[in-house]
């Protein structure tokens, strides 16, 4: 895996030396092999890593073991780590969309570039949910390897992954 995450990340230029890269981990298993797979990079490709955990609690005590689990992996890998926590409550556009906002507005204040953990599973679904909406072929797109938000650059590594990948790996 970490070959072709390598790969992957050279390919579309998504860490130059020198940069700080802020891994967004959630406590599952694709953000945390994200963390791990760069923490392993992180002299080869020469840039530094820190990880940032929004904890929502939208699953009670299930979300606190996520944070705990976030917070004991950086201290047993010396990764400095970004905690912030915050009740989040339903918009206009759902809980997820509001628990999306959430985690960006803190992702916002962080300097650095973000990655997140979105996997090529990650991005069918996108592609197929855009297409039973009713979107047409020319207008279907998946999730980038990178997007430009207006508070900075957020990678994707994983998209060339399989959940399946991301289990092994793990």
């Amino acid at each position: 895996m970490l070959n072709k995450l390598t790969a992957f990340i050279q390919k579309e230029k998504m860490i130059q030396p020198g940069e700080r890269i802020v891994c967004a981990v959630s406590g599952g298993a694709d953000s945390v092999a994200l963390l791990f797979g760069l923490y392993l990079l992180r002299e080869k490709l020469r840039f530094s890593l820190e990880a940032a955990h929004f904890n929502h609690h939208l699953r009670g005590e299930e979300s606190n073991r996520d944070a705990d689990f976030v917070r004991d992996f950086c201290t047993r890998f010396d990764i400095p780590l970004h905690l912030r926590d915050g009740i989040v409550q339903p918009g206009e556009k759902g809980l997820e969309a509001a628990a999306r906002e959430a985690r960006y507005g803190f992702l916002r204040t962080l300097p650095g570039k973000i990655a997140t953990a979105h996997t090529a599973d990650d991005n069918a679904e996108t592609l197929l949910l855009s297409l039973t909406r009713g979107c047409t072929l020319s207008g279907a797109c998946g999730i980038a390897p990178r997007r430009t938000l207006p508070f900075g650059v957020v990678e994707r590594p994983l998209l060339g992954f399989a959940k399946k990948d991301i289990v092994e790996f793990c």
